[in-house]
C-alpha cells in the first residue's frame, strides 16, 4: 500500500479518536453536572427553615398547621435499617430498642437550628428516662467527632448519636414517607418501629412533647 493511499485511513482514525474523546468528554461533564444538581438539591435542606411534605391522598400522613406530620396507627412504614457506629465509636442497631417509643434527631454541630433546640432534648430526654422512651441523634455532615461531641457536651446531651458524616441513614428512608428531607429532622417511632410523626424544623419543647407524648400513651 502507498503511502498516499495510507494517509487518509490514518486521517480517519485520528478523527474517529478525537471523536470518542469529545463524546467522553461530554458524558463526564454530564456527569458531574448531575453530581452538582444533587448536591445542590441536598444543600438546599441541610440547615434551614424546614418545611413540611405530603398530607392527605395516598401518602398515609397529613401535616398540621405545626408543621407536624402524623400517621395512623394502621396506616404506618417501619423505619428502615438504621444502625452503625455512634460518635463514641460504639456499635448501636435502633431496631434494638423496639418495644420503647424512639425519638430519632437529626442534627449537625455546625446547625444554628440545631443548636437552638439542643436544650429542649437535652431536658424532655431526661424526663423520660426509665419511662419505655428512648432517644436517638443522627449526626450528619459533621467531618469529624470532635466537634459533634463538644456540642454534646455543650449542651448536656447525654442519650447516644449515630455518626453519618455523609448522611447515608437518612437516604435509607423511602420516598413518599415520613423521611428525614432536612436538617434538623425529628421523628418519632412507635413500640413497632413504625414511623409515627415529623418534624422538619427546630422544635421547642412544647412542640417535641406535643410530637411525643400521644405515642407514648398508645397501648
Amino acid at each position: 500500500m502507498s503511502a498516499a493511499s495510507r494517509a487518509p485511513q490514518r486521517s480517519n482514525r485520528a478523527a474517529q479518536s478525537s471523536y470518542r474523546a469529545a463524546r467522553a468528554a461530554r458524558a463526564r461533564r454530564r456527569a458531574a453536572l448531575a453530581a452538582g444538581a444533587a448536591a445542590a438539591a441536598l444543600l438546599l435542606t441541610a440547615c434551614g427553615d424546614g418545611g413540611t411534605s405530603g398530607g392527605g391522598g395516598d401518602t398515609g400522613f397529613v401535616t398540621g398547621t405545626d408543621g407536624i406530620s402524623t400517621v395512623p396507627e394502621g396506616e404506618r412504614v417501619a423505619a428502615p435499617d438504621l444502625s452503625g457506629e455512634t460518635l463514641e465509636g460504639e456499635q448501636l442497631d435502633v431496631d434494638d430498642y423496639q418495644g420503647k417509643v424512639v425519638v430519632l434527631n437529626v442534627w449537625g454541630s455546625w446547625c444554628n437550628p440545631c443548636r437552638a433546640e439542643a436544650k429542649y432534648f437535652a431536658k424532655v430526654s431526661k424526663e423520660y428516662e426509665g419511662k419505655d422512651v428512648q432517644f436517638v441523634g443522627i449526626n450528619t455532615r459533621d467531618g469529624s467527632t470532635t466537634a459533634a461531641l463538644a456540642f454534646e457536651k455543650d449542651f448536656g446531651i447525654t442519650y447516644p448519636s449515630l455518626y453519618d458524616p455523609t448522611g447515608k441513614l437518612m437516604l435509607r428512608f423511602e420516598k413518599g414517607t415520613l423521611n428525614p428531607q432536612a436538617i434538623p429532622s425529628t421523628l418519632v417511632l412507635d413500640r413497632e418501629g413504625r414511623v409515627a410523626a415529623r418534624s422538619l424544623t427546630a422544635l421547642d419543647e412544647e412542640r417535641l412533647r406535643k410530637m411525643l407524648e400521644p405515642v407514648v400513651a398508645e397501648k
